[in-house]
């Protein structure tokens, strides 16, 4: 499924349900846990972050390495073993998304500036 792989990026800026974040660190590097139990580490060091995480939910864990040049971040990760990647470009007039999900399956979606996904 194409959101999942979304989901995964966007794990950091959304928390689900009522569960709210607790991160130690610097802006270099962070441990974070949620209310659930569920855990992740974030590294940044230049134009690269490098996550890893576990949902206590779910009992899954995934990892996730970005590296952004110009309007274009590339998306590598895995999840309970099996890898993803996507490239995100940023236009004018939104973002692209293109990719492999965590299944094998190839996806491309454009969003416009107010969320609209096509």
């Amino acid at each position: 499924m194409t959101l999942r792989i979304l989901g995964v990026v966007l794990a950091l800026a959304v928390t689900a349900g009522t569960a709210s974040a607790n991160c130690l660190g610097t802006g270099a590097f962070q441990t974070c846990s949620d209310s659930y139990g569920s855990t992740y580490t974030v590294n940044r060091l230049g134009n690269t972050t490098q996550m890893q995480g576990y949902n206590a939910q779910t009992g899954s864990s995934w990892s996730q390495q970005s590296t952004t040049m110009g309007n274009t971040t590339q998306h590598f990760g895995t999840t309970n073993g099996q890898n993803w990647n996507m490239q995100q470009t940023v236009t004018p007039y939104g973002q692209t998304y293109s990719g492999t999900n965590s299944q094998g399956g190839s996806f491309f979606k454009t969003c416009d500036s107010f969320g609209n996904c096509y």
